[in-house]
């Protein structure tokens, strides 16, 4: 069987031999789980009326009757057309002569994108007229027969991935939209993915792949919640924003190894590249540590991860929060360029600068900077002022851009003041070029390390407008981050401790004597997997004993322990230690293609503000329809949804 190329890299992965697993499983499972050594490329026309797919005939098939169905691409001067199916594309001859005036009635008069059947030989094309560009360019069907199944009407765009379309419009005819080549690629790739994702967990490592409901309860801290209204008077169930509670209790059932495809769902309102619901690839073990988990998600990755791409190295590189925060301003960096935050406190110890005196002078108080590479080249005035403007408006915070090059004479009285007596130790430190521009700010650590991280990467932006390949597409730059706090103060509450990720999550083993003195010095153990400066997983290993999981549910976070009285009485019962991990795969999908939106990689997503435009949900529901659930509706009085009722 011939594959197009973009389809033979999806599946060449699934033909190579997988070693035999030899090792038993629970005595006579092992039977049933031991891998085929042997696979075979898919068989795409089984089943169906159709012989062949449209993308598959080469010479080889020269003088073969094929019958063929799909949709009218091109036609010209009703001589040829051109035919397509998910497969790939080849050229029928549209008939001339009179004994076939009803096969060229309906292969002329069929509009675009009308689905047809057709019957003839492979035949082929006349010297000089193959197409290298097209897999299917050596031949062509010389047409006997053919069917017109469904005529198409007066599409709202043409199916052309070159042909701009906006969003919205994609999202309302999505139907029309996932006939497009690169949503055709993202979707497979996604489905191989996936598949041998399930490979490697189940058959090579034992996991069992298991789902959980999706009616719970409401979980305490984390995102909000959807509601779903019951028949009983006030009670609702909640839609789980992952199945975190479920997977612990798995492995105190002794389930052991834990795997599933889940939906989760999160109510957050009108994030620009967020979906309500959403995939994860979750993950739970027992009698693991982080290690453990981190070498099993580097071994999926790089098991599953598509052969069209650089083969993913092992093992991943690890970074601190703290270490993090201080050289990347963030806690998801982007490891592919370099722009890292220097602390240069020490070259202004006794500086007479009054607001780097200031914040020096403070607790937690530093000097931090970043490093343009020919910022003084591609820089404009006008982007320096924007830098200083998004600084003070969304910071609090003064930025000062220090040119090496005075002669631009761009610089500030301060910043000249800072190159004439600080050049040689700025230069020294910062290690820059004549051409370079130093972004340099004061004041508390975290609050200027988080400014440096978030113009380094507008920098990054601007510059490559510009031209300048900083982040090279190719590359994929893989991260682990750990240590991080166990808590955070509440932003409506400073002086209140939440969960910095969830309320299950172990502290790390050295500090559980903090716990009781100083909660917010706690580092946990939970562990983010980054990629091009993107989160795509986050996990941890869990609290097994219910003693310290409720002190830090009662006493720490002040939360209801009778929502999770069930978890907490299982944890009595013998919990295994365990610990697991969740991989976002819309976003590992959206960056393993290069999609601008992770809306790419989903079939059916929903718009950023949260509504399916092709079926126009969510829906208003009739006050009968209510009743039984003993809820109604209370309409904002200047509200248009209250106009339109």
């Amino acid at each position: 069987m011939y594959l197009p190329s973009w389809l033979s890299q999806l599946y060449r992965g699934l033909s190579r031999p997988i070693r035999r697993t030899t090792q038993p499983i629970w005595g006579s499972l092992s039977r049933s789980l031991v891998l085929s050594s042997q696979r075979r490329n898919p068989e795409f026309s089984s089943f169906v009326v159709r012989t062949n797919t449209c993308g598959e005939l080469r010479s080889s098939h020269l003088g073969q009757e094929v019958t063929l169905c799909g949709w009218i691409q091109y036609r010209r001067q009703n001589t040829f057309l051109v035919l397509r199916d998910f497969h790939g594309l080849v050229q029928v001859i549209i008939p001339q002569d009179e004994s076939a005036a009803s096969v060229r009635k309906i292969l002329c008069e069929a509009p675009m994108e009308s689905v047809v059947q057709v019957s003839g030989t492979v035949i082929s094309r006349p010297a000089g007229q193959e197409n290298p560009k097209m897999p299917t360019g050596e031949i062509e069907i010389k047409v006997k027969t053919a069917e017109l199944l469904n005529a198409c009407k007066k599409l709202p765009f043409e199916i052309k991935d070159f042909m701009k379309k906006t969003e919205a419009l994609r999202l309302q005819y999505r139907y029309l939209d996932l006939r497009s080549f690169q949503m055709q690629y993202n979707l497979r790739l996604r489905s191989q993915m996936v598949m041998k994702m399930r490979d490697y967990l189940c058959n090579l490592h034992g996991f069992v792949d298991i789902e959980t409901p999706t009616l719970f309860k409401r979980t305490p801290g984390g995102a909000k919640e959807f509601l779903v209204p019951s028949r009983e008077p006030g009670k609702f169930y909640s839609l789980p924003q992952s199945p975190q509670q479920f997977k612990q209790l798995l492995m105190v059932g002794g389930l052991d190894r834990y795997f599933q495809v889940a939906r989760c769902y999160r109510d957050e309102g009108s994030r620009p590249d967020r979906q309500p619901e959403f995939t994860q690839i979750d993950i739970e073990m027992s009698f693991v540590d982080q290690t453990g988990i981190q070498s099993l998600i580097e071994g999926l990755l790089q098991y599953s991860w598509p052969n069209d791409k650089d083969p993913v190295v092992v093992p991943f590189p690890s970074m601190t929060f703290a270490e993090a925060l201080a050289t990347y301003g963030t806690d998801k960096p982007d490891t592919r360029f370099g722009m890292k935050i220097i602390d240069i406190s020490d070259v202004f110890r006794n500086t007479e600068i009054r607001f780097l005196q200031d914040a020096l002078s403070k607790p937690h108080g530093t000097v931090k900077a970043i490093c343009i590479p020919e910022g003084a080249k591609y820089l404009k005035r006008k982007d320096i002022e924007s830098i200083r403007k998004f600084s003070a408006d969304h910071f609090d915070q003064e930025i000062l851009p220090v040119f090496l090059n005075t002669n631009r004479n761009w610089n500030s009285p301060v910043a000249n003041f800072i190159m004439e007596s600080k050049r040689p130790e700025l230069i020294r430190l910062m290690e820059t070029q004549e051409e370079d521009v130093v972004l340099l700010t004061a004041g508390e650590h975290n609050k200027a390390c988080s400014l440096l991280g978030k113009l380094r990467l507008e920098c990054a932006d601007l510059l490559e407008t510009r031209g300048v390949v900083l982040r090279d597409p190719t590359l994929f730059s893989f991260l682990w981050v750990v240590d991080f706090p166990l808590f955070l103060p509440k932003e409506e509450n400073p002086r209140e401790l939440e969960s910095a990720h969830h309320p299950f999550t172990a502290p790390h083993p050295s500090d559980i004597h903090l716990l009781y003195t100083e909660p917010k010095k706690v580092r946990s153990q939970h562990y983010d997997l980054v990629l091009n400066g993107n989160e795509i997983g986050g996990g941890s290993i869990r609290i097994h004993n219910a003693e310290l999981q409720r002190y830090i549910l009662a006493t720490l976070l002040k939360e209801d322990v009778k929502l999770l009285s069930h978890i907490l009485q299982a944890l009595d019962y013998g919990a295994p230690p365990h610990g697991g991990i969740a991989l976002g795969l819309d976003r590992l999908i959206c960056l393993v293609t290069g999609s601008p939106s992770i809306r790419d990689v989903i079939a059916f997503p929903k718009s950023f503000r949260g509504h399916d435009l092709m079926s126009n949900t969510p829906d208003s529901i009739p006050p009968e329809e209510l009743k039984p659930y003993h809820i109604q509706v209370s309409w904002p009085t200047d509200s248009k949804a209250a106009k339109a009722h």
